[in-house]
């Protein structure tokens, strides 16, 4: 069991669902980004997804991307994001960390090396965007080896018959994208979310988290009433980039992680 499903099992016992919160590993540095994740458990974050910068981040709409940007700018890279886990392993060995982000920079690494290294450092699961089921011998199947849950994301555009295939080697929890399109670019709507998260727990037993176009406690709430969670991600990295105290970063995500738990 990992520390992912552990958490899911602690949840469900306690009756509460999930808040995830997503930051941009060196954003704007590695100091302050590393203060943000080590406040983000005590400020009701669940589980951490931790972004890997990269160059082309496909996915990414604006403010995420100017997140990387920043973070490649102050020198940030693989092995530090790596290393930034390692030093927050220190004082907390029970929240989940998830690394987001993209093949090539695993790729470059060598994924044997990379999972060894992922592991060493308190690495958790991995969600890569960019490698579709086709391509699970690549690093599915061996980070599943590995003992690293593989997460993968659905989509509104994921119908029925491409689901099974979506499906059949995640683990973890399956990551419900709200929208069509890049992260930051429209709000949720739990209308639209509840009838789609629906179907896809019909066809598995992991939970469904739901991420982007959630910017408030209220969006938060209503969209983890309708699923086992939520996702936070450019609303935190917008607080970020205001260049505020991390304590008041803490005090937004607070808020956030709340109007989850409130549901």
């Amino acid at each position: 069991m990992t520390r992912i499903d552990a958490k899911f099992a602690e949840l469900k016992a306690a009756r509460k669902k999930a808040f995830v919160s997503y930051i941009m590993a060196g954003d704007p540095d590695y100091d302050r980004s590393l203060a943000v994740m080590q406040g983000l458990p005590a400020a009701g974050v669940d589980i951490i997804e931790l972004g890997v910068p990269f160059t082309d981040p496909m996915a990414d709409g604006p403010t995420i991307q100017l997140a990387g940007q920043r973070a490649l700018a102050a020198g940030m890279t693989l092995t530090r994001t790596l290393a930034m886990a390692t030093e927050f392993r220190k004082t907390d060995d029970s929240t989940p960390i998830v690394l987001m982000g993209y093949y090539n920079p695993i790729y470059n690494r060598g994924v044997e090396r990379f999972l060894d290294e992922a592991k060493t450092a308190g690495i958790d699961g991995l969600i890569v965007v960019d490698l579709p089921p086709e391509e699970d011998e690549e690093l599915c199947i061996p980070a599943s080896k590995a003992g690293l849950n593989f997460i993968r994301l659905a989509t509104p555009t994921t119908d029925d018959r491409r689901l099974p295939k979506v499906l059949q080697n995640t683990s973890g929890f399956v990551y419900y994208v709200s929208i069509t399109g890049i992260t930051g670019a429209a709000a949720a709507e739990a209308a639209d979310v509840g009838p789609e998260v629906t179907r896809i727990k019909a066809q598995t037993d992991l939970p469904v988290i739901v991420g982007f176009g959630i910017r408030t406690p209220e969006t938060a709430e209503m969209i983890a009433g309708v699923a086992d969670g939520c996702v936070v991600g450019s609303a935190i990295v917008s607080e970020i980039a205001r260049g505020g105290p991390v304590s008041g970063v803490l005090d937004f995500v607070r808020g956030l992680a709340a109007g989850a738990h409130r549901a």
